[in-house]
């Protein structure tokens, strides 16, 4: 495993609504692979409410980020939530710097056509997103996948395919199949593997 002083650092951007499930799932196993996971709340207070109505704290607000990069941006989906993400300027530009620096950019259900695909940030890219929202994507190209990687972007359906898009994540930053596939046999999650075909 990488040192502790060489980490990999990811942002899981939240707001009002997220889909709590979706975004603990993609924390609970980045951090088993050593990933420092920084939860950052996309409003004024650290306090957020979750689709289901559970109270969480985040780590820090994105406000208070200024010029500091992440390896990877993630974003859950949530009705309410990836509508927020989508309409908020911050979060529009800080996964817009991060994408031109070539970092990982990684939608989890609703989020890729709605904060992506509603600000033009796919870039003709492919993709995968929950239900029927990519109809009313314009900029993107649909792939109905588990998940979708396209360069720097990976995309992931939905809740019930969390575990594969965040080992798959957790893959793309460390580049440690053993370690990986090991986390993910720890967990008695057998449907993933580093050496799997897409």
């Amino acid at each position: 495993m990488v040192k502790d002083n060489a980490k990999k650092q990811v942002a899981l951007l939240l707001a009002d609504g997220f889909e709590e499930g979706e975004a603990v799932i993609v924390l609970d196993i980045l951090e088993r692979l050593e990933i420092q996971v920084t939860t950052l709340a996309c409003q004024k207070s650290l306090t957020l409410r979750t689709y289901h109505g559970i109270q969480m704290q985040a780590n820090e607000l994105l406000s208070a980020q200024g010029e500091r990069w992440y390896d990877a941006v993630v974003m859950p989906g949530g009705p309410e939530g990836s509508v927020a993400l989508a309409a908020s300027k911050d979060v529009v530009e800080f996964v817009r710097r991060h994408d031109e620096a070539g970092k990982l950019i990684c939608p989890l259900c609703s989020a890729a056509a709605r904060v992506l695909g509603g600000n033009g940030l796919l870039k003709g890219r492919r993709y995968v997103c929950s239900g029927d929202l990519y109809k009313d994507v314009k900029d993107g190209v649909y792939v109905n996948q588990s998940f979708v990687e396209d360069g720097n972007l990976l995309s992931g359906k939905g809740l019930g395919l969390a575990f594969d898009f965040a080992f798959q994540l957790a893959y793309r930053l460390t580049g440690d199949a053993q370690t990986t596939n090991f986390q993910a046999d720890h967990i008695d999650y057998h449907h993933w593997r580093a050496d799997q075909k897409i």
